[in-house]
């Protein structure tokens, strides 16, 4: 998706322009565009005229309408938005408070005003604008003095850096020139990788090079962030996997990619990390069930205890037409996040978010155990038994 231009007011009301580039950009703006909200976007209509003999002909035009929605269809299998509400500003084909029905259109603008953006609505926009925040796998191609730092997303690579440092080759009493160069250059590629590789994001970073030049690079990146302190990079340790390329040069990552070890690695994305955290709620929810709840109203006890480390909720909760629900949800994330949890949104096109579905569509994994929601439990259906 492209960001054409963003104009939001303190206030949180606003507009946005975007241009969907692929068809699950349709997906982004199905979980965007609510209704109520006014799109404006390019159309076709059909129009008839009459000439001076009374005779009518119909044509078909191009016109721009800004349509305020009420009511949004999306045709999973086509990747289509049909978004039918009624138009409020004049137009020389289309009468003021007609009904029309946009469909939204690959590599066309369209424009979304809204009341209010919420921080779901604007992470909504950054994750389809940032194809980085897609990428969940990263790759260095290095030989001496040339490296790339490549990011992967589902669609394309895209090359975030190009290091370039000429070293001083090996000779009779000069060798200190050379191993002078190769730590420059390893420096450089480091920062490279510190400044354009998200951890929180990328499941694996792919080291590739011929020879021995990605193992030395990997010694003395972690030599340094042991000397410095560098949690990022030692914490994250063991999503690095190193491989042999025939260069230095991007092309020789489609060589990368094809090795074994590698498609096990980045089999891992955020699908099937999703499968594996509601898994992992699962065996919580058997083992200690005190620490693995769903449902609004506990997880929003939980929240308010500041117990919960991670929050599981699906994007579909968002789509609810009634505005004061999705102020609740969209403050529970918020809340969450504030207190250091982490918060996954799940797409209910995936079988992870169906599942989530099925659980309500919220679920928490806590810090702490509070059997008291339990119990709380208990106590609601006696209430309900004596009634």
């Amino acid at each position: 998706m492209k960001l054409v231009y963003k104009n939001i007011e303190k206030d949180g009301c606003g507009a946005i322009a975007l241009v969907p580039e692929e068809p699950e950009d349709m997906w982004h703006a199905y979980n965007l565009i609510a209704e109520a909200d006014v799109v404006t976007a390019s159309t076709v209509r059909k129009v008839q005229t009459e000439s001076s003999t009374g005779s009518s002909t119909s044509s078909r035009v191009r016109t721009t309408l800004t349509v305020r929605i009420e009511t949004i269809d999306f045709d999973t299998q086509a990747c289509v938005l049909r978004l039918k509400g009624r138009n409020i500003v004049e137009n020389q084909y289309v009468k003021m408070g007609a009904y029309h029905t946009l469909d939204l259109e690959l590599n066309r603008k369209f424009t979304l005003q809204k009341t209010l953006w919420d921080s779901v609505a604007l992470e909504r926009v950054e994750q389809a604008c940032d194809p980085a925040a897609n990428a969940d796998v990263a790759a260095v191609v290095m030989q001496e003095g040339l490296a790339h730092v490549c990011l992967i997303t589902p669609s394309m690579t895209l090359v975030r850096s190009k290091i370039d440092i000429t070293i001083p080759r090996k000779r009779k009493g000069f060798v200190q020139q050379h191993e002078k160069g190769l730590t420059k250059f390893y420096e450089a590629v480091m920062q490279g990788i510190l400044r354009h590789v998200d951890f929180s994001i990328v499941k694996c970073v792919i080291l590739a090079s011929p020879g021995f030049v990605r193992d030395q690079f990997y010694d003395y990146m972690m030599q340094q962030a042991i000397k410095t302190d560098n949690k990022l990079l030692i914490d994250n340790k063991s999503k690095f996997l190193l491989v042999k390329a025939s260069s230095g040069f991007k092309h020789s990552l489609k060589e990368v990619l094809q090795e074994p070890a590698v498609i096990a690695k980045i089999s891992d994305t955020k699908a099937a990390s999703e499968v594996k955290l509601l898994e992992s709620f699962y065996t919580m929810l058997q083992l200690e069930p005190a620490k693995a709840f769903y449902g609004k109203r506990h997880v929003e006890r939980a929240c308010e205890a500041q117990a919960v480390e991670t929050l599981m909720i699906s994007d579909k909760l968002f789509r609810c037409q009634d505005v004061a629900l999705r102020k609740q949800y969209v403050s529970l994330v918020d809340a969450v996040r504030e207190n250091g949890g982490d918060v996954r949104i799940f797409s209910s096109m995936h079988v992870s978010g169906e599942q989530l579905d099925q659980l309500t569509g919220i679920a928490a994994i806590l810090r702490f155990p509070m059997p008291e929601l339990e119990d709380s439990d208990e106590e609601n259906d006696d209430h309900s038994d004596s009634d």
